[in-house]
């Protein structure tokens, strides 16, 4: 018996919609999401997404503050490079990634602070204004956090 994943799908226009699915690929233009509470079935188109968030609660814990930042980790682990990517809407997000191919239409990115709500995130690369790898993420990074702080 599998279970369903648990996703989050952020829309480029701020929209979310929080929900269900059975199976995620993204060979199609888009995938299935059950909302929550039941439902029919929405088909979620890819081109009006910013990213799909694969968390562990679909509540989420709105008092929990997120790590910003690489936590001490070095440019390369297990879980792949480290990668850091700054939406169209301000939001940068951190994490490393094995998926992440130039030119591609989207890959899978695992946060850099693995104690937060979030599993993975498929990010849509066009959603993005800035995507950096290996030391250019730390300095993406540091850049968002002097932004946010001024």
């Amino acid at each position: 018996m599998t279970e369903n994943l648990r996703i989050v799908a952020h829309y480029l226009n701020g929209k979310i919609l929080k929900g269900t699915a059975h199976a995620f690929t993204t060979d199609g233009p888009a995938f299935q999401l059950q909302p929550v509470g039941g439902g029919t079935p929405i088909e979620i188109l890819f081109q009006h997404l910013k990213a799909v968030f694969f968390v562990k609660d679909l509540q989420g814990n709105a008092k929990r503050r997120n790590v910003k930042g690489f936590l001490r980790m070095p440019g390369s682990t297990p879980r792949g490079m480290k990668i850091a990517v700054r939406f169209q809407d301000g939001e940068t997000l951190c994490g490393y990634s094995h998926t992440h191919v130039s030119g591609a239409e989207g890959f899978f990115l695992f946060p850099a602070d693995d104690a937060g709500n979030n599993i993975r995130v498929y990010v849509l690369a066009a959603a993005a204004t800035e995507i950096a790898v290996g030391v250019a993420a730390d300095m993406l990074v540091r850049g968002a956090a002097r932004r946010n702080t001024a």
